[in-house]
């Protein structure tokens, strides 16, 4: 049975028609984002806590993983409960899973610390933004082999889907420190709108930012309902997150009943060891925290994709946001986080500067230091603006361990063999 809810509109590729088969176009945005070297990559990139120190706490991928599931799982509940769908007109959930697995495609190593270090670093060469890299992914740097480099054809709907953000770099009055798209991606942006002019209601900034497709709205909830819940888990195991730090931060911070009811609740789940039991229930209580109401605006009309919004029961969103405050005060504000930030810093830092003296302002003496087909991107590019995406983009790739191995190579005389180099 065909799904009305979307039609030729939605299911329409960027850089044109794709090979049909016997899955359907979501089927296929998805399938490619699963194989896609990008995505393996997630295993290694730090999701709060640094790739590969500890077993059992999550990375970007199983991160990535449980958004998807929570994404899926909204899709069915929305279908089941009531409400405008039905069993031919229904939000795709392979689309959905789809747009949660690319979400953070486009983080770089070193989580939030090496994006912040990377929107330093290119501030003045068009920004750097997990968003905005993740669209660039799909769009021109998915696929990288001896052909070239090339984006994977994404539908129209997995690029709205995952575009949290829709304001231009450019179009910001000061240089922004994150929520952007990269100036280049107006056509892709173009596209997206299928060349509607935004109306002046939708002014660039917060406001045109918050206009996202119902599949984005439901991304963007599994995402907070995923790292606010298990965030705390992690920091639990880690020992960041203990009875006492909780209580002082509590006597500070909490005074509103619901705040005092989840802080009980926290802390007699930590006591008698059954956190994750009590938080994998709360997961499946902002999954059906979610309804969907019509709205109205200019692209309502081409899409039921923006006909139709998310809705999140308000106590939902108050528990997430209680939750986020309590890991980002007493986790991310943490000498032991600040530390990993200051590393992730120098790292960064020192081999962009490495990358800039050999090949956007060599000297007399060059040495050729990145991967052969890296290098001749750089070389290749016309400018140095373009220069320094080329180097931001290799950078922004790597995962946590090669990052270190890399910078260990170039700057630790004891470690590195030839053999490393391959």
């Amino acid at each position: 049975m065909d799904n009305k809810f979307y039609g030729d509109f939605d299911r329409e590729t960027l850089g044109g028609a794709r090979k049909t088969d016997y899955r359907n176009a979501f089927q296929i945005d998805r399938d490619r984002i699963i194989h896609a070297h990008a995505f393996r990559k997630l295993q290694s990139k730090t999701q709060v806590f640094l790739s590969g120190e500890y077993d059992f706490y999550r990375t970007r991928l199983t991160h990535s993983m449980e958004v998807a599931q929570i994404g899926r799982s909204i899709c069915h509940f929305l279908r089941t409960a009531k409400g405008p769908l039905r069993d031919d007109f229904f939000i795709d959930s392979d689309l959905v899973e789809a747009v949660c697995l690319a979400h953070d495609l486009g983080h770089p190593p070193f989580g939030h610390s090496g994006e912040r270090t990377l929107q330093e670093l290119m501030a003045r060469w068009g920004g750097f933004e997990g968003n905005a890299q993740t669209l660039h992914l799909l769009t021109q740097t998915l696929y990288q082999d001896r052909s070239g480099v090339r984006g994977m054809q994404p539908t129209r709907a997995l690029l709205d889907g995952v575009l949290k953000y829709k304001t231009l770099f450019g179009q910001f009055r000061a240089p922004p420190q994150n929520h952007f798209l990269y100036d280049t991606q107006r056509d892709v942006l173009g596209f997206v709108f299928g060349g509607k002019a935004q109306p002046r209601s939708l002014a660039p900034g917060e406001r045109l930012n918050r206009f996202k497709s119902v599949e984005c709205q439901i991304m963007d909830w599994a995402d907070d309902a995923a790292y606010s819940l298990n965030d705390i888990v992690d920091g639990v195991k880690t020992g960041f997150l203990t009875v006492d730090r909780i209580q002082a931060w509590a006597d500070e911070k909490v005074g509103d009943a619901l705040g005092l009811r989840l802080l009980d609740e926290l802390l007699d789940a930590i006591r008698t060891e059954r956190l994750e039991g009590i938080f994998s229930a709360r997961i499946g209580a902002f999954i059906t925290a979610c309804r969907l109401r019509e709205r109205e605006n200019f692209m309502a009309r081409r899409t039921n994709r923006y006909r139709y919004e998310l809705v999140v029961a308000p106590e939902a969103v108050r528990q997430s946001l209680f939750y986020k405050s309590l890991a980002n005060d007493i986790i991310f504000e943490s000498p032991q986080l600040q530390q990993m930030e200051h590393k992730a810093r120098k790292i960064l830092l020192d081999l962009w500067d490495s990358c800039w003296r050999n090949y956007v302002e060599p000297g007399p003496r060059v040495v050729r230091i990145l991967p052969p087909a890296i290098g001749d991107l750089v070389d290749g590019a016309r400018g140095r603006k373009a220069k320094a995406r080329q180097i931001c983009d290799w950078l922004a790739g790597l995962t946590d361990g090669m990052i270190v191995r890399t910078y260990r190579r170039l700057f630790d005389p004891e470690f590195g063999l030839i053999r490393d180099l391959s």
